[in-house]
């Protein structure tokens, strides 16, 4: 998944630094290897490969990490979708959020 791509600049995702505790739940959780913990402290390093998941937020203790994709951006949930209706040859259902 190195390799995947969204749309470019579209994740709606931040990190507070100041809240972060450094623990590294999301980059352990992160399935796109967003995160890296330097200096005490978690880092986005490649904001471009967010899915929009949610797995980082949810598992910050600190809640450091904001994503929401209602927010005007497509979900994990509505890409996986989109995916499966090209495949089929239909039209994308949404995502249920």
């Amino acid at each position: 998944m190195k390799d995947f791509r969204y749309l470019d600049e579209t994740a709606i995702l931040s990190l507070s630094e100041e809240k972060c505790i450094g623990c590294g739940n999301c980059r352990l959780v992160c399935p796109h290897r967003i995160f890296r913990v330097r200096h005490g402290k978690a880092e986005i390093t490649d904001p471009n490969a967010c899915m929009e998941c949610g797995a980082c937020a949810t598992n910050c203790p600190a809640g450091a990490i904001y994503v929401n994709p209602d927010d005007g951006c497509g979900c994990a949930a509505y890409i996986i979708n989109s995916w499966i209706a090209r495949v089929f040859g239909k039209t994308p259902s949404g995502c249920g959020c």
